[in-house]
């Protein structure tokens, strides 16, 4: 038993992760909630509701008109002048984002209380009509909504008020599933009898104060009314009553003739935003003033609401944008009038939980089976058809599926499986580097099989010499001379990517194509051509070469060169005027060559210069102060030489660096060409 749970033990913690986000899904806490917010606001961010004219229009209360009227709240004569002018119009529905829960201070009896004037001061004044009883009659004249708010504590003003909405309900009774509030807040009680409706203006609280959704139907001591949206909408459609659809968990559907809206169990909707239109703005100045054209209020609905910052009305929306509070309720209103809004589906949250254990035990189950490369593509594959998911049902359908718990779900255990796998290829590691002292022998013997790669060319180094000093058992460089004919000569000196075994095979791979080229006679170019096409074909992964390839024409002087990505060549005259010619092509073994134009090749005539090429091994290379050596220090060797031929450069610069250190930093190669002296040496027998 003990060694089966040795063997599975990472299984059990993963199942045990698993089971502790399932049940932390379940609970939902507020810190769950805002994750998969992110990607219900994602889907907003991303397509936004896109409208260019709209059936609402706003009246503002904004910088304008406080200007104009003063601070706010404003005299009552001032919204019944309002009233008066759009409904002159015929809107639809008027709707009021404002509460008149006190008398207007300068109705006739309020300023008698406020100058405590005496009965022979106020004859006249009593017979004024008031302000208050102005817009009260505006409001019974007019299709008129007032709004109301749910509240945990008393208000000092409050009555017995009754919602204007009938409900009618069929398949249970929706008091037992709806938001409720103990009280209520509104207007004055003459006010709101002469209104045509009263409508909710309660937001759902959400930790990060961003309005998504909004109860379309909510209970205040024990009476239910609709949300304001809802409640224009049933005014704007000459209805008195809404009907309530109810089914085994709740509520199933919210119907105002002839507009029916799907919502949760507890009758809310998520509300899909538009980017916010000037064009549904109007100055409450301008109206008040008639200066508005009057085909811009028929048929329309009209919300009266402050964008005034000082007024402190403004809410945040998905879209990461701030809002005035009135505009939620416009894109209601917009919703339900076109059917916009945006769907939470009971039955999408058992079907994301599900998907997510299935996805998070394969990616667990793969990531402990597949090498970690191949496990990652699994992981982002998830990831990918998880967002596909979300979004493709976002537009299709307008719901809101919830892909930001999974993607955590995902990640987590994913990471969980990697972890395990690290650990596992630790242990492979120790047991491969037991393996790696017994494979020491074999690279010595791999090393000495290498040396006897490099060609002898003792016979050419009146004129050409080179040498390579390896900084482990393999060297990754490598340099090659071969005689095409009795002037010419064909060379190269080449950097592999990387060290070791691997680069040493590579190096052999790229030395044994450049002589078999080499010894067809072919062109330099077609020589290029070849190497890199066959080192591609190789398919040795991540390396790569750079390399400076050459024809040599020792009578006359010319040499042409192809620098593939490799360190500048050095060349200097008689009186050590030197000179770098840069690189102008990529390294060779990463992209196929499709024709020999592709390669550019240099000329010049060496017969009064010398021509050095290098790796990096040697500008990188530490001297006995711990510095590099650079291009500069190379230049120094070869002033402080007192006889140039290429074989006295070369050991120079080869003793300058390899002074003695346990480990050098890089290969070292070099080889330099000099024509003052074309003369073979002949080998001694």
């Amino acid at each position: 038993m003990r060694s089966i749970l040795l063997k599975y033990n990472n299984y059990l913690i993963f199942f045990i992760l698993l089971i502790f986000l399932i049940a932390l899904k379940i609970v939902n806490p507020s810190f769950i909630k805002s994750i998969s917010y992110l990607s219900f606001d994602l889907y907003q961010k991303v397509f936004p509701l896109e409208k260019r004219e709209t059936d609402v229009i706003i009246i503002d209360i904004d910088e304008k008109s406080l200007g104009k009227f003063g601070q706010f709240p404003w005299s009552r004569s001032v919204f019944a002048k309002i009233i008066e002018n759009v409904h002159a119009s015929n809107p639809k529905a008027i709707g009021f984002d404002v509460f008149f829960s006190e008398k207007d201070k300068q109705s006739p009896e309020e300023i008698i209380k406020a100058y405590n004037l005496i009965p022979t001061d106020i004859s006249d004044l009593q017979n004024i009509k008031g302000h208050d009883e102005i817009f009260r009659e505006q409001l019974e004249k007019s299709k008129s909504v007032i709004a109301v708010l749910g509240s945990s504590v008393p208000s000092h003003s409050t009555h017995d008020r009754s919602p204007k909405a009938r409900f009618l309900s069929k398949g249970g009774d929706p008091k037992n599933f709806t938001y409720a509030y103990p009280y209520s807040i509104g207007s004055l009680e003459k006010l709101e009898k002469s209104a045509k409706g009263l409508g909710s203006i309660s937001f759902l609280d959400q930790t990060d104060g961003i309005i998504r959704s909004l109860p379309l139907v909510v209970r205040l001591q024990n009476k239910l009314y609709p949300t304001m949206g809802l409640e224009m909408v049933r005014i704007g459609s000459n209805q008195k009553n809404l009907y309530l659809e109810m089914n085994e968990i709740g509520i199933d559907r919210i119907s105002s003739r002839p507009y029916k809206i799907n919502s949760d169990p507890n009758g809310i909707i998520w509300i899909r935003y538009k980017n916010s239109l000037k064009s549904q703005y109007i100055s409450a100045s301008s109206v008040f003033d008639g200066k508005f054209d009057e085909a811009r209020f028929k048929d329309k609905y009209v919300l009266i609401g402050a964008s005034a910052q000082g007024l402190f009305d403004l809410v945040k929306n998905p879209l990461g944008v701030t809002i005035p509070g009135v505009e939620v309720h416009a894109n209601v209103i917009e919703n339900i009038l076109d059917q916009s809004y945006l769907i939470r589906n009971p039955n999408t949250y058992i079907f994301e939980l599900l998907f997510s254990i299935l996805v998070a035990f394969i990616t667990f189950f793969l990531s402990q089976k597949m090498k970690p490369k191949y496990s990652l593509s699994v992981f982002f594959g998830s990831i990918v058809t998880v967002v596909i998911i979300g979004f493709s049902v976002f537009l299709l359908r307008s719901e809101l599926v919830d892909i930001s718990y999974p993607i955590f779900m995902l990640t987590l255990t994913f990471l969980t499986g990697l972890y395990f796998r690290f650990i596992e290829e630790n242990k492979i590691a120790l047991s491969n580097l037991q393996k790696e002292a017994k494979l020491l022998k074999e690279r010595e013997l791999a090393a000495g099989v290498q040396k006897s790669l490099f060609p002898d060319i003792s016979k050419f180094e009146n004129f050409i010499y080179a040498k390579n000093v390896p900084a482990r058992d393999v060297s990754g460089d490598y340099f090659d001379v071969v005689r095409a004919t009795p002037e010419e000569y064909f060379f190269t000196l080449a950097d592999v990517s990387g060290k070791g075994v691997k680069a040493g095979m590579y190096m052999a791979k790229a030395s044994s194509i450049f002589r078999t080229l080499t010894n067809l006679k072919f062109p330099i170019e077609k020589v290029v051509f070849g190497v890199n096409n066959e080192l591609v074909e190789a398919k040795f992964k991540g390396m790569f070469v750079t390399a400076v390839f050459g024809k040599l024409n020792i009578k006359t002087g010319e040499l042409i060169f192809i620098n593939a990505g490799h360190e500048s060549i050095l060349t200097f005259d008689q009186d050590k005027n030197y000179e770098y010619i840069k690189s102008e092509m990529p390294p060779i073994g990463i992209v196929k060559y499709f024709t020999e134009s592709m390669i550019k090749s240099s000329s010049i005539n060496i017969k009064d210069k010398t021509f050095i090429v290098y790796t990096d091994g040697v500008t990188e290379g530490y001297l006995k102060d711990g510095k590099e050596l650079g291009a500069e220090g190379v230049q120094k060797i070869i002033n402080n030489i007192s006889e140039i031929t290429p074989k006295t450069i070369v050991e120079s610069i080869e003793k300058e660096l390899n002074w003695g250190a346990e480990k050098l930093r890089d290969d070292i190669t070099c080889m330099a060409i000099n024509i003052k002296n074309t003369e073979l040496i002949k080998k001694i027998k």
